[in-house]
């Protein structure tokens, strides 16, 4: 926990620091004092600070953010003393509208930017590891969720809308987020269409049926025991791969999923493969239908895992795409909580979802991976048009541009008002849901 909380804290401040230097740089540019630049929020006290020129630096102690507070402009620190008065040619409201939109949206900018040359980075250091879909030679595995839609384990997935999946990785969140579309998959040399249906995608959701919803198909290598297992007590060992059941060929471990409940409290034959010989034993299934063998996790094991290596020139082109890649995804699922019947709502997390999502282990590959995609999200969130937030701001901005007209004060302190209400609800929810999974809501 110690590793994830650091991780945790380097990403975010790193994020935050980089975001506002994208409003400070072009405010000082074009001759915008600067008062206060901030990692963290400072209520009440500061755990540092440092008076630098007109500027003070410094850490606060609510790890909820930061911010820089620009002269001449109405922001969360909503304070508007002097802002009735003639503004002065260095105050942020005395600059040309084309020069506030520049100093509003430099923050989203170089979140987007952060992460184009993060996966630059990462592309030229790591290159890209990937399962191809059309590795999955025996097809796909399944849940109920992907049964009920129509797929049948040993599916090999083709199409999914206009996608064509290049890695099975992909495959179950473009299911998830393609409402409306169609699954085209081969299925005994045809091809098959299977439609996705939006109780499907509730179901999904609402029941977290989305993990699980698309596997490699794994043959039946005996990976542990469960205590008591009948299947240990008969002799079977890890790593012998189970190929039969009462006589019949079964390749895959979903299968014997499938059939083997149907002779609970029966005798049953297995036959199995052990050091390169076939071999088969008798046992009685017990009535709950099952013999308490796992099957192995080495699911990578089974399928050829590629590696695309990147020059400096494809890297510097992969970067747009990965970001491009990122962003779309996060956007649909973004538009999934504003769709009441799917209850996505529900898994909007908050700090301690992110928190889980850096390994409990240092890695940094993981670590850039996911700073990226985070810088990603708080860009896309940043620019969105709600009061208190950057894209706000730039909407009033352009319709001041537009209209020629400049907004009251008291309607940017309103604005800001309602924009903070807001965002404490959207906080309260994401927090307040991850405390709800916490204890078991």
């Amino acid at each position: 926990m110690f590793i994830q909380i650091t991780q945790f804290l380097l990403g975010l401040s790193l994020l935050i620091v980089i975001h506002e230097f994208g409003h400070y740089l072009p405010a000082k540019w074009f001759g915008v004092r600067i008062e206060k630049f901030y990692l963290f929020f400072d209520y009440k006290f500061s755990l540092f600070k440092k008076q630098i020129g007109e500027t003070e630096w410094g850490i606060g102690w609510i790890p909820l953010g930061g911010y820089v507070k620009i002269v001449g402009m109405v922001d969360e620190s909503m304070d508007t003393e002097g802002m009735s008065e003639e503004p002065e040619e260095w105050e942020f409201r005395a600059k040309p509208a084309w020069q506030r939109i520049i100093i509003l949206t430099g923050g989203v900018i170089m979140n987007f930017v952060t992460a184009y040359f993060i996966y630059v980075f990462l592309l030229l250091s790591y290159g890209k590891d990937y399962l191809p879909n059309e590795s999955l030679v025996n097809g796909i595995w399944t849940n109920s969720t992907g049964i009920e839609m129509g797929l049948r384990n040993g599916d090999k997935i083709l199409s999914i809308g206009e996608v064509v999946p290049e890695s099975y990785r992909e495959t179950g969140l473009e299911i998830l987020l393609s409402q409306g579309e169609d699954i085209v998959v081969e299925r005994n040399g045809s091809e098959v269409i299977v439609p996705i249906r939006v109780e499907s995608i509730e179901d999904m959701v609402k029941n977290k049926t989305f993990i699980g919803l698309i596997k490699p198909r794994m043959p039946y290598v005996i990976g542990a025991f469960a205590e008591g297992s009948v299947g240990e007590m008969a002799g079977l060992q890890i790593g012998d791969s189970v190929v039969g059941l009462n006589g019949t060929t079964m390749l895959f471990f979903d299968q014997y999923l499938e059939e083997i409940p149907k002779y609970a409290g029966e005798e049953v034959q297995l036959t199995y493969f052990r050091a390169g010989r076939a071999d088969t034993m008798n046992f009685l299934l017990p009535e709950s239908g099952k013999i308490g063998v796992r099957n192995t996790g080495e699911v990578f094991k089974y399928y050829e895992i590629k590696n695309k290596q990147y020059t400096v020139g494809q890297a510097l082109a992969g970067g747009f795409g990965e970001v491009q890649s990122k962003l779309n995804s996060y956007v649909r699922q973004f538009k999934l909580i504003f769709n009441p019947k799917t209850e996505a709502y529900k898994e909007v997390g908050g700090f301690l979802t992110i928190l889980k999502q850096y390994d409990s282990a240092w890695n940094w590959r993981h670590f850039w991976e996911f700073t990226a995609f985070l810088s990603i999200m708080l860009g896309f969130l940043n620019i969105l048009p709600i009061p208190a937030l950057d894209g706000g701001h730039v909407i009033f901005t352009l319709v001041e541009w537009i209209s020629g007209r400049k907004p009251s004060i008291k309607v940017l302190e309103y604005a800001q008002m309602v924009g903070f209400f807001l965002l404490l609800a959207l906080l309260i929810l994401a927090n307040g849901n991850d405390v709800l999974k916490a204890f078991g809501g």
